[in-house]
């Protein structure tokens, strides 16, 4: 799956077109390597992204093409804020 859908998918990012701007700007990397928004991503992938101050890193468990809101929190585990 494409990363700007997973973290949209995932709800790490509101919109899809937010999570590409992240991704264009650098602000994204998947195993450590910088991301565009077509990187693939599967179970396993780490995750960082920056939002100004802060960032995350979180592991891939699983990626699905709709996930409910509620159920959302388990497509991802926080390694650190």
């Amino acid at each position: 799956m494409r990363i700007d859908k997973y973290l949209k998918n995932s709800r790490l990012i509101k919109r899809r077109t937010v999570a590409k701007d992240a991704c264009d700007q650098g602000r994204v990397s998947v195993n450590d390597k910088p991301a565009k928004a077509g990187t693939d991503v599967e179970a396993g992938d780490k995750i960082h992204i920056e939002f100004g101050n802060s960032s995350i890193t979180v592991r891939v468990l699983q990626t699905a093409e709709s996930v409910r809101k509620e159920d959302a929190a388990g497509m991802y585990e926080i390694i650190e804020e």
